[in-house]
């Protein structure tokens, strides 16, 4: 019997932390077409640190990605298990050149990310005013708070000019906060004068993170 790219993508008898992706993660290099080899003396002092670690394979890249609205692909097939996703999230790590990769205790291996990894699709508060705090669930069920350790940011779409915000989940690894989601922290805001200009934002945690000026959010 034949196995299409999607029953790979989505067999959760091919996946372990110790083991990986269809029989590791040197395995899903195999698959990757025309990949490039890396040695450590390609990456950033950090993830080389990663690759030399004892009894850790460098598999360099493979043909996994994480399209800007959260689905992650493996072989261009989605991958349909939030299983299987949960436990790859679970092991992402961001160098300091930006680049994303998978690290278990035996292998690590570059992915390709179109945005954020992670998607906020759930906003959790408490409180008001300066007592507020401000939680989101992301797209695998993390809940992360708001806090100073947890920032937002607020970026800019360059082709739309429209606000894409973001909040940190640890060391340079955030999650996209979904519009729906946004408009819902724009209602728990307020406005607070800071060097003489009104800001819209919202208190979490004892601290004030700023979405904007005050006009944008009428």
């Amino acid at each position: 019997m034949t196995r299409s790219r999607k029953d790979a993508a989505n067999d959760d008898t091919t996946v372990s932390l110790d083991g990986s992706l269809a029989g590791g993660l040197a395995g899903a290099r195999a698959a990757t077409a025309g990949a490039a080899n890396l040695t450590i003396d390609d990456l950033p002092p950090d993830a080389a640190e990663w690759a030399a670690k004892p009894g850790r394979m460098l598999c360099g890249d493979i043909d996994m990605r994480i399209a800007a609205n959260g689905t992650w692909f493996y072989l261009n097939s989605p991958i349909g298990r939030k299983e299987l996703v949960k436990l790859f999230s679970s092991v992402i790590r961001c160098d300091d050149a930006g680049d994303y990769w998978l690290v278990t205790p035996a292998e690590m291996a570059r992915i390709r990310v179109d945005d954020a990894p992670f998607m906020a699709v759930e906003l959790l508060s408490e409180g008001e005013g300066e007592d507020r705090v401000v939680s989101f669930r992301t797209n695998v069920d993390t809940v992360i708070t708001l806090d100073e350790e947890h920032p937002l940011r607020v970026a800019t779409d360059v082709a739309t000019g429209e606000p894409r915000p973001y909040i940190t989940l640890k060391d340079r690894i955030e999650a996209l906060i979904v519009r729906s989601v946004f408009y819902q922290l724009i209602e728990e805001g307020e406005a607070l004068a800071i060097d003489g200009d009104d800001v819209w934002g919202v208190w979490s945690a004892g601290c004030f993170y700023p979405i904007g000026p005050v006009e944008h959010a009428e």
